[in-house]
C-alpha cells in the first residue's frame, strides 16, 4: 500500500469512530432534552458528526487519488 492509501485508511476509521460516537451521543437521554428544549443537538455532538464527516470523506478521496497514480 501507497502512503497515501494508509493515511486514507486511517482518516476514513477516525471519521467512522467519530460518527458513530456522535450517534451514539445523540441517543444520550441529555441529548434527547436537549433536542426537545431547542430543536437541535448540543455543539458537542455536531462536533463529532461534522469532525467525523469530514474526515471520512478526506479518507475516501485520499485512498482514491492515491489509487489513480
Amino acid at each position: 500500500m501507497k502512503p497515501m492509501q494508509i493515511l486514507g485508511v486511517v482518516a476514513l476509521a477516525v471519521g467512522g469512530m467519530l460518527l458513530w460516537i456522535g450517534v451514539r451521543a445523540s441517543n444520550a437521554p441529555v441529548e434527547q432534552v436537549a433536542d426537545v428544549l431547542t430543536g437541535r443537538y448540543t455543539d458537542r455532538t455536531m462536533m463529532y458528526f461534522v469532525g467525523g464527516g469530514t474526515a471520512a470523506l478526506a479518507g475516501v478521496l485520499l485512498i482514491g487519488f492515491a489509487r489513480r497514480k
